[in-house]
């Protein structure tokens, strides 16, 4: 099962200080899908891709972006997965849902 495109978003306390730090590491920010006047930046550095969020989430989160994540639902569903939020079934476009894996650490799936 193909779970997408993923990213560590971190919970920062300060955009600004957080992306001069990443910056200084050699990453990038990407700025098709980043806002920073709505507090969140998408940033990379090769193939690896962190998302900083400026009181967005409530803790850090792992982040998966798929091309349909109502397939990866319904498989994840029959498989006795327990949702936290799930995505509308059958809607077109962007949706999310949201799962916990068992130490509490959430994984969050998207389709844009």
């Amino acid at each position: 099962m193909e779970l997408g495109q993923h990213h560590i978003a971190l919970n920062v306390k300060n955009l600004q200080a957080s992306k001069e730090f990443y910056l200084k590491m050699g990453f990038e920010v990407d700025q098709r899908f980043s806002n920073i006047e709505r507090k969140y930046l998408i940033m990379r550095n090769a193939e690896l891709i962190i998302g900083l969020y400026e009181g967005i989430i409530p803790r850090n989160t792992l982040t998966f972006s798929s091309d349909n994540i109502h397939i990866l639902q319904k498989h994840l569903k029959q498989n006795g997965v327990p949702f936290v939020l799930e995505a509308k079934e059958g809607a077109q476009g962007a949706a999310h849902f949201l799962i916990v894996d068992p130490d509490g650490n959430p994984l969050f799936f998207e389709q844009h």
